[in-house]
């Protein structure tokens, strides 16, 4: 099978086996001393060494911080990482969560700061806008054993899991702050699991957003592993948004989504016009990980610098097939969590060298100001089998498979270099490293020697020197020339543990100021065609039909269509692994459909209902106008929220509909697009899921309720089944989940209540000050409101218990509201398991579990 393939397989391996354990059995080892070392007291156990002379020998060598800081480096490095959070600024409550942290949390942790080096035991970070960013003194382990800490620890675990905060490591927020994202941006992450940054970026287009409204932006969050891509669902569902699509494909390969290419001459001036670019692109790639030792320290036994090379091609790869989808205009940011200057510097200087003029490597150090950075590396070396390499000249005949010119500071070598088409390195770890952030920890080494990737190597004779060089031969000789790049890789930056006591990344700025030349990405291209032969494809094979069989046929061939042309080069536009799930057959409907101008014939139903990926679903647009004129009927929605076109669902079968999704302008487009070039976005989620079929033994004139996850978007739009409770009732509601009419504080909303139609309703707190106009309150961003079933003789509310918990206090916090304490007793207005309560009970039942069904969005319905 092609590298592709095999990059996939490792990176979904990786993941099954999961970080190891940071502790490490040992029964020769003697009781903890005074120290306190093991674990919970029992002597079989003990922390990993922090010490690792390959990994000191290696950055000692690549001079990346001074001489004299070298012993404040690595001690640093040996210390754990404090925990940092940060909180979602487009969330309802940041305002009141910001008050909580300053004049609560800060004062009562005071007394318990245990670095006498720390002033403050929780600060905000200075660099990140807004004090929106959070760290604490603490690492993960002390926040978890410290009695002192527990209701602070009790309140980060609630936030997080309701979307009001995301803890996550310091350096991990910095990247997508470059991107400078606007609300109407469409933005690109590659390679987005576990999902941190993916919700950064969708509270950057949400946070000006106001109720009831949508931001213009999309963002399209990838991963190439199955099983991350449900954790990336899982971490961005919290922030309920209809802006989002989550796609799976290697990065490499991501879909160049071009309408031109499927049509005629006669349709071609038109279709120009439907295409996906992004207007910023994240390429956070796969990395060694060794930026990330003081939260895993398992790196300091696992590293060697076999696992930086091994990664480097693919990296380049990621990142020029993220350049080609940015729009002219459009910023890149290229990142890693490694301090590696293989991985991060040779990269860079890489994608200038095949860019040219057309892209630039922007100096944005006057951009947030206060966060400590050091210039990227201008000059450095490449190791290989315990011999250190200056030039890629140097590098035995043998090696140069391996070890590739682009690794270097020049990226230049000599042109017949000979590639072994096995050499590719496996792909990320998938593993979630705490605190839901992103890490990527590969294990590439040669069990031989620790020290580079695995390969397979030609015995043959070299030429030059009439000896054999086999795999077994050692090198231990050092190449005493070195270079120096021309680019200004001073304008990258790189973030180093004891600066500001966090862990290490490395960050560079790309901008694209004209379309890719075809000679500058081609050469490219070329160079690296014989490394992974799944990747040279071409779109004649794929789509099994000779009218379209290159770029040629369609755009000038002195400028290329950037998102295209890594297509025709490299992997003919989509992952090689799924190339074949769909007939020739099939694809030549496709081409002859686009080339009529037909829509929505029989074949394209045929094809839409069954679906382009094996073991997904398609996304079907839902379009059962009966069930819809129902819907809009029974909650008074207003014409002024669109519906047409926006809600989605995966089972094309109207009548088992479980779950309708509602989706924004921006993705509704891309979806029409993605349908009628065949479905070349491998879909696993998108959409806010906001109606619900619910049954209940009384009946209802609407069979669909509303989602508590979709009410913030709809509120402003509901004139119908819709009551204002006051905060005591509220409270009730709340805390004893299910009240009869007639216990309610307020006679009078238990009157509106039971006349209310039997089915979904929404209460809407009342307490809402500077409102005379109680219709009003629904448009105001500070509204509190709840889904509820109406019964015969009860309000049962549809939330879970956690965000029940979370509203409690949030009524008492926010509006200063005294609610009387309530008696010991619970009065009558418990009814557990009534005949009043609908058959699929409370909203609890949609919180996503452990099971990977559980977490894809929207669910696949087909029975």
């Amino acid at each position: 099978m092609g590298g592709g393939r095999k990059r996939g397989r490792t990176q979904r391996r990786h993941f099954k086996q999961g970080r190891e354990n940071v502790w490490k059995h040992n029964p020769q080892r003697p009781p903890a001393g005074e120290g306190g070392e093991g674990r919970e007291g029992n002597p079989s156990w003990q922390p990993f060494a922090t010490e690792n002379p390959a990994f000191e020998e290696y950055y000692k060598e690549q001079q990346i911080i001074p001489e004299e800081e070298w012993d404040d480096f690595m001690s640093m490095l040996r210390k754990p990482l404090p925990a940092t959070f940060r909180i979602n600024a487009s969330c309802q409550f940041f305002q009141d969560i910001c008050s909580q942290l300053e004049n609560d949390f800060r004062k009562s942790l005071e007394t318990e700061v245990s670095d006498e080096h720390e002033q403050d035991a929780i600060r905000p970070l200075p660099w990140y806008p807004g004090n929106l960013a959070w760290h604490l003194n603490f690492s993960r382990m002390q926040l978890r054993r410290n009695q002192a800490l527990e209701s602070f620890h009790e309140f980060l675990k609630r936030e997080n899991e309701v979307g009001n905060i995301t803890r996550q490591e310091a350096v991990s927020m910095v990247p997508p702050l470059f991107l400078n994202v606007q609300p109407d941006h469409h933005i690109l992450d590659m390679c987005a699991a576990p999902g941190s940054k993916t919700f950064q970026l969708l509270e950057m287009i949400h946070q000006s957003t106001k109720p009831g409204l949508l931001p213009n932006a999309l963002v399209v969050a990838n991963d190439v592993d199955v099983q991350r891509c449900n954790l990336l669902i899982h971490q961005t569902k919290r922030m309920c948004t209809a802006n989002l699509i989550v796609t799976n494909h290697e990065a490499q390969n991501f879909p160049g989504c071009n309408l031109a290419k499927f049509c005629s001459e006669t349709c071609m001036d038109e279709a120009k016009l439907q295409r996906v670019e992004f207007d910023r692109v994240l390429c956070d790639v796969p990395c060694s990980g060794d930026g990330t030792v003081r939260k895993a320290p398992d790196m300091w036994r696992k590293w060697n610098a076999g696992m930086g090379n091994g990664l480097h091609r693919l990296q380049v790869e990621i990142a020029m097939r993220g350049m080609g989808l940015l729009k002219v205009g459009g910023r890149m940011v290229y990142s890693t969590c490694s301090m590696n200057p293989v991985e991060n510097e040779a990269v860079v200087a890489e994608i200038l060298r095949r860019c040219g003029d057309s892209v630039e490597l922007l100096d944005v150090s006057k951009e947030l100001p206060e966060l400590a950075r050091r210039p990227g590396l201008s000059t450095w070396k490449v190791r290989d089998r315990g011999s250190w390499f200056g030039v890629h000249e140097d590098v035995p005949r043998y090696r140069k498979s391996v070890i590739s010119p682009s690794m270097f500071p020049s990226g230049k070598g000599s042109k017949d270099v000979e590639v072994n088409t096995d050499v590719d390195a496996d792909m990320k770890d998938s593993t979630d490293m705490g605190e839901g952030e992103q890490e990527r920890n590969i294990a590439v080494a040669d069990s031989n020697n620790g020290d580079s990737p695995k390969t397979e190597e030609k015995t043959e004779v070299d030429c030059e020197s009439g000896e054999a060089p086999t795999r077994y031969k050692k090198l231990n000789s050092t190449s005493t020339r070195t270079e120096h790049s021309d680019y200004p890789l001073h304008r990258c930056m790189r973030i180093v543990p004891h600066d500001q006591n966090s862990g290490a990344f490395f960050i560079a700025v790309l901008h694209k100021h004209s379309s890719l030349n075809e000679n500058q990405v081609v050469d490219g291209v070329k160079s690296e065609q014989n490394i992974s032969k799944d990747n040279t494809g071409t779109l004649e094979k794929d789509l099994g039909s000779d009218k379209v069989s290159s770029e040629e046929n369609i755009v000038p061939q002195h400028v290329v269509d950037d998102t295209n042309v890594l297509d025709v080069e490299q992997n003919g536009d989509m992952d090689s692994k799924s190339s074949k799930d769909k007939s020739s057959e099939d694809a030549k409907v496709i081409i002859n459909e686009a080339e009529k101008g037909q829509a929505g014939t029989r074949d394209r139903r045929r094809q839409q209902n069954q679906g382009r990926w094996r073991g997904v679903d398609p996304v079907i647009f839902f379009k059962d106008d009966v069930t819809v004129k129902s819907i809009v009927s029974f909650y008074g929605i207003k014409d002024s929220f669109p519906l047409e076109g926006h809600l989605v669902t995966r089972n094309p079968d109207t009548s088992h509909v479980k779950r309708i999704y509602y989706v924004s302008k921006s993705v509704q487009d891309v979806l029409e697009l993605n349908i009628k070039i065949g479905e070349r976005l491998k879909i696993t989620s998108l959409g806010l899921k906001i109606f619900e079929r619910q049954s209940s033994k009384d009946g209802s004139p609407c069979t669909f309720r509303l989602s508590s996850e979709g009410l913030p978007l709809l509120l402003p739009y509901i004139t119908k089944q819709i009551l204002y409770a006051s905060a005591i009732d509220f409270q009730h509601l709340l805390q004893y989940r299910t009240v009869k009419f007639p216990d309610f504080v307020d006679a009078k909303f238990g009157e509106e209540a039971s006349a209310l139609l039997p089915g979904c309703c929404v209460v809407v707190l009342r307490e809402v000050s500077g409102h005379q106009d109680i219709g009003s309150i629904v448009t105001d961003p500070s509204a509190i409101a709840i889904v509820c079933w109406k019964g015969k003789t009860n309000l049962c509310v549809m939330v879970s218990p956690l965000d029940g918990k979370e509203l409690l206090e949030r009524i008492s916090l926010r509006f200063g509201l005294k609610i009387p304490e309530l008696v010991k007793e619970k009065p009558n207005q418990e009814v557990t398991g009534s005949d009043e309560q609908p058959d699929c009970a409370t909203e609890a039942d949609d919180q996503p579990e452990s099971k990977a069904s559980d977490m894809e969005i929207p669910d696949a319905e087909a029975e």
